[in-house]
């Protein structure tokens, strides 16, 4: 049964003259999976704040269920100075292994010390300790970090790693981790996917699925709340409204309800326009009847409950357009390679891009696709291969860092600069698309927020007019509204397109083609994301017969599937042996310390020392099950993984 465990009424806050939030009415029960989506600026992460107690807000009340215990991700993580990953990520359990050491010392002074009245007082000590201990989930402790650890990318060749030394993106993984670990109550994630590869993201949409607590997320992967939330709340002009759905059903909803709100308001302004008509008419008459008449009108139109007229934030509007066709051939790459010193980036790429392609290059993290994407531009020279694009080729390149952009130029000129033939008046209407008006096209580049140095680079890319675009993660900074005009921009380009993506949602919108990079090489997949998906899964459960094998070869697979079946039948089969000698260890230890509770055994020294010594050899025994349960899921997982990567 659900609970509910925060709810906020009428929450306010300003920062001076700005009004950030103006009336926000939310509830969160137990198991609810909330986003919160709403324009960059519209006062998400203030919100999460004031739930937070970082911020009070100036009007309203926050209610708490009683004990609620709350968990945060942070843009920002600082692990302690000196700690490997693992000793960071296993602090969150720091009271638990306390325990475990704590029922350690206990099990050696109840060897030790064969005094009965201080055997009975640690016997009890180590029970109510033992029933702690199994509660908090110890046993599983360190399988619980390691497993979140690898889910989010960090395997074990992480674990020794000084936390210290990993890079932005490894830090808010690592964050991510203890929180997930920690399973408060409440968990405020804001934007957990950022530095995600596809691989991690799928892992974690899982385990939120199954999250037995409730959480509010803040994020623009709309794949990733759509595959998560139950809920969506929209903030817009500082007051919310909740949906019911994930975010693809609020979508639908939102326009349902607006285009409610659009004609019932419409209904009422016109029914207004009518009936002030009729007064004008009436006051015309001049007579004392149709005088009474118009001013009881005019009463109930005093009286009336005027509709608030529906308006939108606002949001970009335009769409690519090509000055010139693209030949039938777009991009032929032939054994492209690249190495950093000794370090290989890629070998042996082979592409082939027809015009009207719309492809997505996916990947995962450091497996050089942006270094793809730069060779074949010619701003990164390859170690071998060739690159050919096709005749009358009209490259546009959009850099998710916007290293193209001049940090001392203002909006205007960085855009006037590139294209000195268009009229003042002709740049402004372009920037005025992407929501720079007035005064604002004269802010500097290096005041600018990375969503808004996104929208001037896409604002040059649109006047270029290219029919070959290279986007580069086009989608980071850029809040829901943005992204969704994009792909519609997009939709209706009819040229060329390569873009390297985690955005799923945009993939699924744009692509027609998937072009999977692994350390073999790329595997091209026909259709959108959800197709690749598809075709992923049927792949994987079927097998594919595309290339018509010989016996030859149809003997060397079958065989080598026999052995893998074997090696996989051994390993599980291993994996089942240790999990059982686990629980008969576990049974027999828990016999075992009953039984020492027994008078005729604890009145009697040599019984007593006699079961303590028994209970001794069989936790020793089971540490030991334990870790060889371990190695055994260790060496399946291991396996599994190694076949999926070949596959």
């Amino acid at each position: 049964m659900m609970t509910t465990i925060l709810k906020l009424e009428h929450i306010a806050k300003a920062f001076g003259t700005d009004e950030v939030l103006k009336d926000v009415n939310l509830i969160v029960n137990s198991r609810d999976r909330l986003g919160l989506v709403g324009v960059n600026g519209s006062g998400k992460t203030t919100l999460l704040k004031i739930i937070l107690g970082q911020l009070a807000p100036d009007e309203g009340e926050i209610i708490t269920a009683r004990g609620l215990s709350i968990g945060h991700l942070a843009q920002s993580y600082h692990p302690k100075p000196g700690r490997t990953v693992l000793e960071e990520a296993s602090e969150v359990f720091g009271e638990v292994f306390a325990m475990e050491s704590r029922l350690r010392a206990l099990e050696k002074e109840m060897a030790d010390d064969q005094r009965q009245d201080v055997l009975d007082e640690l016997y009890r000590e180590y029970a109510r300790l033992t029933e702690r201990f199994e509660k908090a989930e110890g046993y599983m402790a360190r399988s619980l970090i390691e497993g979140v650890l690898i889910g989010l990318g960090l395997g074990p060749g992480y674990f020794e790693q000084h936390a210290g030394t990993l890079s932005g993106g490894e830090l808010t993984r690592l964050g991510l981790a203890r929180l997930l670990l920690q399973k408060p109550d409440l968990l405020l994630l804001d934007e957990p996917t950022n530095h995600l590869d596809l691989e991690a993201l799928a892992w974690l949409e899982n385990f939120l699925c199954q999250y037995q607590g409730a959480m509010v997320i803040v994020s623009h992967d709309r794949y990733f709340l759509d595959a998560v939330c139950t809920d969506m709340a929209e903030l817009l002009f500082g007051v919310t409204e909740v949906y019911p759905g994930n975010y693809t059903r609020y979508l639908a909803q939102r326009e349902e309800r607006m285009a409610a709100k659009v004609k019932a308001y419409g209904l009422q302004q016109r029914e207004i326009a009518r009936q002030r008509a009729i007064i004008t008419r009436f006051k015309q008459f001049n007579r004392e009847k149709s005088i009474r008449a118009a001013e009881s009108r005019e009463k109930a139109l005093a009286r009336m409950e005027l509709l608030e007229r529906p308006d939108e934030e606002r949001a970009i509007a335009f769409r690519f357009k090509a000055k010139r066709r693209l030949g039938e051939n777009a991009l032929l790459v032939e054994d492209l390679s690249k190495s950093f010193g000794e370090k290989p980036v890629f070998e042996n790429i082979t592409l082939d891009l027809r015009s009207g392609d719309r492809a997505a290059l996916i990947g995962p993290n450091g497996i050089g696709k942006t270094t793809l994407l730069k060779s074949i531009l010619g701003l990164i020279k390859p170690d071998t291969g060739e690159v050919r694009l096709g005749a009358q080729a009209d490259v546009g390149y959009y850099d998710q860092r916007q290293q193209n952009l001049n940090p001392d130029n203002d909006i205007l000129t960085e855009v006037w600069d590139d294209f000195p033939r268009l009229t003042q008046s002709q740049v402004r209407g372009a920037l005025a698309l992407f929501q720079f008006t007035g005064e604002d096209v004269f802010v500097p580049i290096r005041l600018l927020s990375g969503g808004e140095k996104g929208r001037v680079a896409l604002t040059k890319l649109m006047l270029r007019q290219d029919n070959f675009l290279f986007l580069d993660e086009p989608t980071n900074h850029l809040d829901a509204a943005s992204r969704e005009v994009l792909e519609k921009a997009l939709e209706g380009f009819e040229c060329t397109i390569l873009a390297v993506s985690h955005d799923r949602f945009f993939i699924n919108r744009f692509a027609n083609k998937i072009l999977l990079m692994t350390s073999e090489g790329i595997e091209v997949f026909e259709g959108n994301y959800e197709a690749y998906l598809a075709s992923r899964a049927q792949t994987e459960g079927e097998g594919t017969d595309d290339d018509q094998p010989t016996r030859t070869e149809l003997a060397k697979i079958r065989k080598l599937a026999r052995r893998e079946a074997a090696e996989l039948a051994a390993l599980e089969d291993d994996v089942k042996e240790a999990m059982e000698e686990v629980k008969r260890l576990e049974a027999a230890l828990q016999t075992a310390t009953d039984q020492q509770m027994e008078p005729d055994i604890y009145k009697n020294p040599e019984k007593a020392a006699s079961q303590a010594q028994r209970c001794r050899t069989l936790k020793e025994a089971l540490e030991a099950a334990y870790h060889q349960w371990e190695h055994a899921e260790t060496a399946l997982e291991a396996f599994l993984e190694a076949r999926e990567n070949n596959i």
